[in-house]
């Protein structure tokens, strides 16, 4: 017993000064970035949900359960780690007082003896699960198509592997208890009996020789498993719940985080580039919220998976971006942690790895190339499929602040659209005198706010840039208007006085011509006096409803889709004319997983006669992007395929006669697709695009309307 006692606690100890020291190493990493007291307050405010969020995405592992059969594994290895702690709380007991040693009231319990063998024998299970898709995912096999693909897949194996030694260690200590009669439980322990009974025939020393041999490779194995976690991706075991806690809870990906600078929002009337941070322009000037989640990175690929940059050729991976960043920040730290007199005398690969711009390609060994970097449309799949809550976009948009505002780096033709926001209020430069032509196309009259909006007037109807100057886009704002007008609906809209939202201008990083832009729209909405905005475009929506509270401008603001879906439900729209077509509905980014919009165009579809829908198989919540998000709008595609391609391939798949979206902007990246495909005779000639308010005004309109006395 004393040699035992011996062995364990020297390699307790000595397993426990590496882990101190490693975690010390971590926290002293993470704290060396920028404040974010944002988190901690949100944290603080927020306790019931702070303990409904952990419940959920941690213990209950909801995102992870919606890949099932990978979820189940997961889960069940997962509360493996919960469970079996009691395993080892009994094996440090037989350590030190015997190896009759059981828990003080429940150690005896049966209830607990078949939970640690059910979830031990359930983990195993989730290992072999674990190891098929592995296999069946290989890289080498699948290459890009694998989510693996660029994850460290030895360290993942060594995982397993030392899950599976927790597993059968404690099973031998466990079944030669049950061989000496010193296990406490009942046969409830089903897998320990199991093994005991085929150890009795050694004889009661031999036995209580190997119970002793498997509680020090059952307590050894653990500690060396620590070690392993604490120094690769499986930390994520420790960091992944406070990952969640001090994750932004928006319902949906929500707005675009304020330029913060040492913990507090940057005020361009007084920043100072040389003093202030300006974005992300090397690894010490994330926060550490951004350290967080560098190490919660699971390797998992789900994010890779769902990209449409990486689908579609690109050298963007979600998970590779993250994993770059948290190795660039682990070979910086010596650096980050030496004075300015010792970081002379740190060894070359340290100072190789500090002299590393943050962005640059190749010729400059850029931790991150900046064809990365500009090939992310902020279509959010990525941070929805992660498992602990990730938050990439947060990151991209901030290393694109330092490259736009500091070093001026970007796409040159993004450039004309940000000199066009500049000049003119909108992207395409044209006058503001044009957001008015589209109303001289209606029977009825529109008004327009000059002051203040008219009394009587509900809505105030933010028509954007491409609602009011694109001619596919005008299609839809006349529909909506008149959809308006049937409805009974008193709107006006600011036309000249209407400039852009900013979203491509904050999208692409140039947060100043954002604040620019929407300063100069929160101070005509507030000085028109206005409440309720219903906006067509989902960038449009977003940014109103999300980002310009930032700058002191809230307001009740609706999409056309959810304010249309209401006047349908309540009678005050009907579609009576049937439209005898299959429609497939395409999500766009910022209307579905931005703001968790997806129930209304189809509820409005639904309402069509004669409308057959199919979804594709990518939709919703796993919907594919159109391609123009993250100000892409503005940028050539000259990487790989082009999005707006793949996603009209994907749309053709279900034969159908018309694809309906709900966003300006996909209205034109999907309408392009379909004409290429046209004219390479990959589409039939009658096939379009339409928004979902064209089809319920086609439907609408299709006969007259009763007189009063008949609907009476």
């Amino acid at each position: 017993m004393v040699l035992r006692l011996i062995i364990g606690l020297a390699a307790t100890v000595v397993a426990l000064v590496f882990a101190v020291r490693r975690v010390l190493f971590l926290y002293r990493l993470a704290t060396n970035g920028q404040p974010a007291p944002d988190r901690i307050a949100l944290a603080k405010a927020s306790v019931g949900e702070d303990v409904k969020l952990q419940a959920v995405e941690v213990f209950g592992q909801r995102k992870l359960l919606k890949w099932t059969v990978p979820g189940l594994a997961h889960f069940f290895v997962m509360w493996a780690f919960f469970i079996l702690a009691t395993v080892y709380l009994e094996a440090y007991g037989a350590l030190f007082f015997g190896l009759d040693f059981h828990i003080p009231l429940i150690g005896t319990w049966g209830v607990l003896g078949f939970l640690q063998d059910f979830i031990a024998v359930a983990a195993f299970l989730g290992l072999i699960v674990f190891s098929v898709i592995r296999l069946k995912n290989s890289p080498k096999k699948l290459d890009r198509k694998s989510r693996f693909k660029g994850s460290h897949l030895g360290g993942a194996w060594l995982v397993l592997f030392m899950i599976f030694n927790v597993i059968w260690t404690m099973f031998l200590f466990r079944g030669a208890g049950v061989a000496t009669g010193n296990f406490p439980y009942g046969n409830a322990a089903f897998m320990s009996h199991l093994v005991g009974n085929g150890l009795k025939g050694l004889g009661h020393d031999a036995g209580e020789a190997l119970e002793s041999v498997g509680l020090l490779l059952h307590i050894g194995v653990m500690l060396a498993f620590l070690i392993i976690v604490l120094n690769s991706k499986h930390l994520h075991i420790f960091v992944a719940p406070l990952n969640v806690l001090f994750k932004r809870r928006p319902d949906g990906l929500g707005a675009v985080q304020p330029m913060m600078s040492d913990g507090k929002p940057i005020d361009f009337e007084e920043a100072d580039p040389d003093e202030d941070t300006f974005g992300r322009g090397k690894i010490e000037d994330f926060t550490w919220k951004g350290y967080l989640d560098f190490a919660s990175c699971t390797e998992c690929g789900r994010c890779q998976s769902q990209c449409p940059a990486w689908n579609t050729g690109k050298p963007l991976s979600p998970k590779s971006l993250i994993m770059d960043l948290r190795d660039h920040a682990l070979a910086k730290a010596p650096y980050i942690f030496a004075s300015e007199e010792e970081q002379a005398n740190l060894p070359e690969d340290v100072l190789k790895e500090a002299g590393r711009p943050l962005v640059g390609g190749a010729d400059v060994n850029g931790v991150i190339d900046p064809d990365v970097l500009w090939s992310c449309t902020n279509c959010g799949a990525c941070v929805e499929q992660c498992p602990v809550d990730i938050e990439h976009i947060d990151h991209i948009v901030d290393m694109r602040r330092y490259q736009v505002m500091i070093e001026s780096s970007f796409p040159s033709e993004a450039g004309v659209m940000l000199k066009n926001l500049e000049n003119k209020g909108n992207p395409w430069g044209m006058s503001e005198m044009k957001r008015l032509d589209w109303i001289e196309e209606l029977d009825f009259e529109v008004p327009v706010v000059e002051e203040k909006m008219p009394e009587d007037t509900e809505y105030l109807f933010w028509v954007g840039c491409a609602g009011a100057l694109e001619d596919r886009a005008k299609k839809t704002t006349k529909a909506i208007a008149e959809l308006l007008h049937i409805a009974g609906v008193k709107f006006a809209v600011l036309g000249p006085m209407e400039a852009c939202s900013g979203d491509p201008a904050r999208r692409l990083g140039m947060e100043f011509v954002f604040q620019m832009l929407a300063q100069q729209n929160v101070e005509t909405l507030n000085e028109a006096g206005v409440k309720k905005i219903v906006a067509s475009c989902p960038h449009c929506f977003n940014t109103l409803a999300n980002e310009y509270p930032q700058l002191g401008g809230t307001y009740e603001v609706v999409h056309h889709t959810q304010l249309l879906s209401h006047l349908v439900e309540t009678g005050k729209l009907t579609p009576v004319t049937p439209i005898e077509e299959k429609i497939t509905y395409h999500d766009p980014c910022f209307l579905g997983r931005h703001n968790k919009v997806y129930a209304q165009p189809r509820d409005i579809m639904a309402q069509v006669p004669g409308v057959q829908t199919q979804e594709m198989h990518r939709c919703k919540e796993r919907g594919f992007c159109c391609g123009a998000g993250g100000a892409r709008m503005w940028m050539e595609e000259r990487i790989g395929k082009r999005i707006n391609t793949e996603r009209v391939e994907e749309a053709l798949e279900t034969d159908p006669d018309t694809v309906s979206t709900a966003c300006p902007f996909c209205l034109v990246m999907l309408g392009d697709a379909i004409n290429e495909k046209k004219n390479s005779g990959g589409a039939k000639e009658s096939l379009e695009v339409v928004d979902v308010a064209q089809l319920l005004i086609k439907s609408v309109k299709g006969e007259a309307e009763p007189a009063p006395a008949a609907a009476e």
